[in-house]
């Protein structure tokens, strides 16, 4: 992910710090570790950057989280249905399937997009 370093999409894909993009945000690099998937360090080692500007700064990347799990739903539906000729029904199972089993990268990929609508890469 050298080529994309400097971009927000780097910072998005990898978690990284949004100011810097030299480490990752969070405590644990492996978001299915389920009580760790949403710790996250207080600062940045190498810039200083505060990660939660405010209190409950998070709370918006719940408006964010819904068209990222819409992504993903599509992606399943499209996949199943439309590509593989899946019925209806076992295609819904499938939907809910990748949407509980890729929740903790949905909520990681919210968080990455909403606090990079807040700080850009110096």
């Amino acid at each position: 992910m050298k080529l994309l370093k400097g971009t927000k999409i780097n910072s998005i894909l990898e978690g990284s710090c949004p100011v810097c993009q030299n480490e990752s945000m969070y405590s644990e690099k492996n978001p299915y570790k389920l009580k760790e998937t949403l710790k996250m360090k207080e600062r940045c080692g190498s810039c200083n950057t505060k990660y939660k500007i405010e209190p409950s700064f998070f709370y918006g990347a719940m408006y964010v989280s819904y068209p990222v799990g819409i992504m993903f739903a599509s992606a399943a539906f499209i996949m199943s249905y439309l590509i593989l000729g899946i019925d209806l029904i076992p295609t819904y199972c499938i939907i809910v399937l990748v949407m509980v089993f890729s929740l903790p990268i949905i909520l990681r990929i919210s968080r990455n997009i909403w606090i990079n609508f807040f700080m850009s890469y110096k």
